[in-house]
Parts: C-alpha cells; sequence; structure tokens
C-alpha cells in the first residue's frame, strides 16, 4: 500500500467500531501494557469523545487508519493502524492539531520509546516526569510539550 493519508475529518459514532480497531491493534499487542478496561468500557469511552467532538480520523484507501483525541491542547490519545504505520499518517494527525492550537501537550508511557521518539521528532520535548497518577495504565509517564521551549542565546 502506498497511498498517502487523506486529510484528517471529524470522526463520527459510526467511525467507533473502526476506531475500537485501531486501539486494540496496539493495546492488546504490547505486552508491557496493562488492560485496565474491558473492549465495552473502551468503545464506551471512545463513543464519548467522539460524542464530544475531540476525535479527528484520517483514512486511507482501505479506511480509517490512525486518529488523535485532542481536548484544546491536551492530547489525549494518538493511535495509528499497523498497516498504515511509517507511512505519514499520524504526522498528518499532529500536523493538523498543530494549526489549530499554539501549544499542545500529552502524555505517554516512558516505556513506549517508539512513541517518544516519533513525538521528539513532531518536535516535542519531554517537559517532566510522572509516577503513572496521570494514565489509565498506572504507569510511570512522560508529559511532552510542543512548541519545545528554545533556549534563549546571549545577545
Amino acid at each position: 500500500m502506498t497511498g498517502a493519508p487523506l486529510a484528517p475529518r471529524r470522526a463520527r459514532l459510526w467511525h467507533l467500531p473502526r476506531l475500537a480497531g485501531i486501539l486494540w491493534a496496539f493495546t492488546r499487542a504490547t505486552p508491557w501494557l496493562p488492560r485496565v478496561r474491558t473492549r465495552s468500557a473502551d468503545l464506551r469511552a471512545l463513543a464519548c469523545v467522539v460524542w464530544r467532538g475531540w476525535v479527528r480520523v484520517i483514512a486511507d484507501e482501505r479506511g480509517p487508519a490512525g486518529f488523535i483525541a485532542r481536548d484544546g491542547g491536551h492530547i489525549h490519545a494518538l493511535y495509528v493502524h499497523p498497516r498504515a504505520r511509517g507511512r505519514g499518517f499520524g504526522r498528518a494527525l499532529l500536523d493538523e492539531a498543530k494549526t489549530r492550537e499554539a501549544r499542545l501537550e500529552l502524555r505517554v508511557v516512558q516505556a513506549n520509546a517508539p512513541a517518544r521518539g516519533f513525538y521528539a521528532a513532531q518536535g516535542f520535548a519531554e517537559a517532566g516526569f510522572g509516577a503513572g497518577a496521570d494514565n489509565d495504565e498506572n504507569l510511570p509517564d512522560v508529559r511532552m510539550v510542543w512548541p519545545a521551549r528554545r533556549r534563549e542565546t546571549p545577545a
């Protein structure tokens, strides 16, 4: 598959099965990630954020391939289906968010080195570490922000 991502658009409730599939493709395939919700609880949580208008979905020729859940400048989730990884879908979702907000922040589990590297490559900087109180899995996390603060150089 070589198709470029389509422009992100607002997710609708009829996208729920595909959004859940994208989420579960990651959570069910990540051995270090504890399962803290049932599938029905995941669906209810997704329905809530879709209904609030927080979710943007991006598609390829096979349908929804990734999504971002964002409340203003706070990113709650960004997932890309395994079939679409490395093709610019995550970057396209973040790029759109960057055009809508002057500042973005998120938390990523410390053990998720690929995600941390991805966000760093997109201009996010690590801004603090937590013990897990701010994520559902209760795992140590990193707060990342965009734009990264630039150090001022003396004149």
